[in-house]
């Protein structure tokens, strides 16, 4: 049975766990406020030219001049999966919900004769999967520095990502992340960010296709720059989704964590009550029983 001594001192320093989670859970809810604002203003935008590039997809002649990223590869043998997780633990299941999915994935497009190559976003996922797929990482990106992302952070990864396949490092290139919806939900959600997938016509473009389309630039070049913009685009919004989901696990894991040191506290008061009455019951027995004996 512990002493009075380890009792108090394991109170003291549950109590200075239970200070940290909560300025923690306030943190973490200062920040969310902000990445949800900035997540839901990023919607709109990149709905806007996802549904723009469709349309013009749909309009346009696919020809040998196309955007690869249009066209594709004809074969879809090389995999690249995009992890973005967090820099920073301390969020519940956020990050061990995308390692799952990952590793899912690469067992299922293995067990089909696939080659799979990773790029980690997030210092997370470099660190949880470098051990058993080092060899499948091609490049890793961190930005535990900055205090938000902006576009660049997306515009770089989207530079990275076009270089690497015209490279012909890849074929195909998802990405895995936690879609947010709200503080104490995220969703796992996968997204293929290349070729671009152009949805099926239906009789409605058949007709729009008989009208008359004037394009400036030409067809092709338009078709590039905007497939561009719209990778761009997707990154970021899936970026701020990622962003403000990570916020949510932590505000919701340190209200938990706070709630838990609580109890714990209060069991372990009890506790020592309980010994201290017990120590006081057994002093006052030997006095008396000696008390006696004189």
């Amino acid at each position: 049975m512990p002493s009075l001594k380890d009792l108090k001192n394991r109170i003291a320093s549950v109590k200075s766990t239970r200070k940290i989670t909560s300025a923690m859970k306030m943190v973490a809810a200062s920040k969310l406020r902000r990445a949800q604002d900035q997540a839901e203003a990023s919607r709109p935008y990149a709905r806007f030219i996802l549904r723009m590039t469709q349309d013009l997809a749909r309009l346009i002649e696919i020809s040998p001049e196309s955007s690869p990223l249009l066209v594709g590869c004809e074969k879809a043998q090389t995999i690249l999966l995009i992890v973005l997780t967090s820099d920073r633990g301390l969020c519940g299941a956020f990050n061990g919900s995308i390692i799952r999915e990952t590793r899912r994935r690469i067992a299922a497009l293995e067990k089909e004769g696939k080659t799979v190559r990773l790029i980690c976003v997030g210092r997370k996922a470099y660190s949880l999967l470098h051990r058993e797929h080092e060899a499948k990482i091609l490049h890793k990106v961190e930005s535990a520095a900055k205090k938000q992302i902006d576009l660049a952070d997306a515009q770089d990864l989207a530079d990275r990502l076009i270089a690497l396949f015209e490279e012909g490092a890849f074929d195909v290139a998802h990405i895995v992340f936690n879609r947010f919806k709200s503080a104490i939900s995220q969703i796992v959600s996968v997204e293929q960010l290349i070729p671009f997938g152009v949805p099926q016509a239906n009789d409605n473009d058949a007709e729009g296709r008989l009208a008359c389309e004037i394009f400036e630039p030409e067809q092709n070049a338009l078709m590039a720059a905007l497939l561009r913009r719209n990778l761009t685009a997707q990154l970021f919004a899936d970026l701020m989704e990622s962003s403000a989901g990570e916020q949510g696990a932590r505000m919701t894991a340190m209200d938990n964590a706070t709630r838990n040191a609580g109890d714990m506290i209060d069991r372990l008061t009890l506790n020592y009550n309980r010994s201290r009455q017990a120590y006081i019951t057994k002093e006052l027995i030997e006095i008396i029983s000696g008390a006696e004996a004189v």
